[in-house]
């Protein structure tokens, strides 16, 4: 395979054909060729090919082409070879997302802005989109999505089905209707590479990484839909244990569970804006609050082993790691964030009090001249988590949001893994080089999946 980044422009010629410098000609072995297939997306068609007098590396699309091909823009591109007698142009890249509350200048409502610095990062290198399902036309194979002009405005244009979709739909809601599932199975029977399939349950990666020996070391013990019975042994056992809903999020629902032989069961909980904390003397009136609260939908809940962090002022920290794949199919840590709970609260959520550290900050705070060690060994354990996930995961994944856990020992622990992670470690003025290097690696994961990448690169 040979690629190569070039410079694309129009003609006026109404016919189709490709003028290509000579030193296309010869990169890509076409001289003396008189015609070749021409790809883009998944358009396919045939184009006469006439030689260009211009010094370098420059390709001349005719109107003709262009019309049929529906090529959105000129400037610079990548262009290869997939087949002695076939170019693609590309890539053709969408993130697919959705929005309840659009406009003309927001058209993807509160995540329009994140949106745009990645459609941004990637202008020079790809033919970058966004688009939502109302705008994929299957019977034309096409899709009316939203592209960047040089000025940072929105404009529509119709192009074919992609050669990789990002999947950024923002709710779980929707994810499980029919139409979505059809969505994405239409993606992968056309073979175009789809990630992230959808967003995980925390019972689902505990089931995933079910008898992974590189993974279970760091994961606390965890049940789905325990019974009271299984509730007491595990808070016999742990002494203290958090019970969480399975699709929660945002540490919503959340409550931690604590058991004194002497002293009976304390629970801590959010409540609005408020950090609450109960005791109870029997085990079966904390049941009765749960069922109170809760009712049938204690189902979806599981119960996790309590993990004692490090803590900074007599407060846990624990660490998001958003993770990607890069240009080489590597999993790497873009970026890394502490999250230091609030006084009292259950979790390290900001919102519910916490605050953001950088992980260097914490790390000193709490091992000293071990910190670096420490750092290093988590994002080591980081990488083999998520290459353990994605060996049991049956759906391509490019990006996943680690939770994890460091105990006094320094031993790494990872609570939950998300498919879809948000972005709020990047607000901290230290991180937002990260936050860059994170958007980067996808578009370099894109042109993996999408062949406009050497594979041995």
């Amino acid at each position: 395979m040979s690629l190569t980044y070039c410079n694309v422009r129009f003609s006026q010629q109404p016919d189709r054909i490709l003028y290509l410098s000579n030193t296309l000609l010869k990169q890509f072995k076409l001289t003396g060729k008189k015609r070749i297939h021409v790809k883009f997306g998944k358009e396919v068609t045939t184009a006469a090919i006439r030689p260009l007098k211009r010094q370098g590396k420059h390709m001349y699309v005719s109107a003709g082409l262009r019309s049929l091909m529906r090529i959105p823009k000129s400037g610079g591109i990548y262009i290869h070879n997939t087949a002695d007698d076939e170019i693609q142009i590309g890539p053709l890249i969408g993130v697919l997302t959705d929005s309840n509350n659009r406009s003309g200048l927001l058209p993807f409502g509160a995540r329009t802005g994140y949106i745009k610095q990645l459609l941004k990062i990637g202008q020079n290198k790809a033919y970058f989109f966004a688009f939502t399902p109302r705008d994929i036309n299957w019977q034309n194979e096409t899709v009316f999505g939203y592209f960047l002009s040089p000025t940072g405005s929105w404009v529509r244009r119709t192009v074919p089905l992609p050669d990789v979709v990002y999947n950024r739909l923002p709710s779980r809601k929707a994810e499980t209707t029919s139409s979505i599932a059809g969505l994405r199975e239409r993606f992968v029977r056309k073979k175009i590479p789809f990630f992230n399939w959808s967003f995980f349950n925390k019972s689902d990666v505990y089931k995933l990484l079910d008898g992974d020996l590189e993974a279970s070391r760091h994961l606390p013990e965890s049940i789905t839909n325990p019974t009271p019975e299984k509730i007491k042994e595990m808070l016999e056992k742990h002494q203290f244990v958090y019970y969480k809903p399975t699709a929660g999020s945002l540490g919503a629902g959340i409550y931690r569970l604590t058991y004194h032989p002497k002293r009976g069961y304390f629970v801590r909980y959010r409540k609005g804006a408020s950090n609450v904390l109960l005791r109870f003397s029997k085990f079966s009136s904390l049941m009765r609050m749960f069922r109170a609260r809760h009712g049938s939908g204690l189902s979806r809940y599981i119960i996790q082993q309590g993990i004692r962090l490090v803590e900074i002022d007599g407060c846990p920290l624990d660490f998001r790691f958003h993770m990607h794949k890069n240009g080489r199919n590597e999993w790497v840590a873009a970026g890394i964030g502490a999250k230091k709970a609030g006084r009292g609260s259950v979790t390290t959520h900001i919102k519910n009090g916490g605050s953001l550290l950088t992980p260097e900050q914490a790390l000193n705070r709490t091992f000293g001249e071990k910190a670096g060690e420490v750092l290093e060994q988590a994002k080591r354990s980081a990488v083999r988590l998520s290459e353990a996930i994605e060996r049991n995961y049956p759906h391509t994944l490019g990006e996943l949001g680690l939770d994890i856990g460091i105990d006094k020992d320094g031993e790494i622990w990872m609570f939950e893994a998300n498919a879809k992670p948000g972005r709020s470690i990047f607000k901290h003025p230290a991180l937002k080089s990260q936050g860059r290097a994170s958007m980067e690696y996808i578009l370099e994961h894109c042109l993996y999946l999408s062949r406009f990448r050497r594979r041995d690169a």
